[in-house]
């Protein structure tokens, strides 16, 4: 597989949607309650990137990982911490989703460098992700050298589920 890392543009909206969607159906599935999946939208999800990319204030990075024939089948995007952000840690990865059947190649640490690459160009240093700890994707940021830094709860339809927090002190180690 040979997928090219890019930034986002305002076009991906909807290529950004079907990869969110579908990655919380199969990663999700018996961690997030059933009724919740089955509500996702990708007409609600486009809706929701489009307005998020067309925001010129928008503070995020956010890079697409795209296949040969030009689909979308990951995302990365991450910035400055929202609210919920350790103090030792300037940065937040808030969402990084790949498609199934392209995981487990590499892509989720391409996709992460290239975030990394721009926070550091901007002078951030440090990093932090909020991950369900049912997740099975814990091993990924695990692998990639995070470190547990706090637990905490959060409710996703209707149900209260843990979360765990990893942490990278120094996020040029991952470049």
């Amino acid at each position: 597989m040979t997928e090219i890392i890019r930034p986002v543009l305002p076009e991906d909206a909807a290529g950004i949607a079907r990869v969110h969607v579908d990655t919380w159906r199969t990663a999700y599935k018996g961690i997030v309650p059933d009724e919740t999946l089955a509500n996702l939208s990708y007409e609600q999800r486009t809706q929701q990137w489009a307005t998020n990319l067309s925001k010129p204030e928008r503070k995020a990075f956010t890079h697409v990982a795209q296949e040969e024939h030009g689909h979308i089948v990951g995302f990365v995007m991450g910035g400055p911490g929202r609210g919920e952000i350790e103090p030792a840690y300037a940065s937040e990865l808030y969402a990084i989703y790949i498609l199934k059947e392209y995981q487990r190649h590499g892509l989720g640490r391409r996709l992460t460098v290239a975030l990394v690459e721009d926070l550091v160009r901007v002078g951030i240093y440090s990093m932090m992700v909020w991950v369900l700890i049912e997740n099975p994707a814990c091993y990924f940021y695990e692998a990639l050298g995070g470190r547990p830094i706090r637990t905490g709860q959060i409710e996703i339809g209707g149900q209260v589920l843990e979360k765990l927090a990893y942490g990278w002190r120094d996020i040029r180690v991952l470049r």
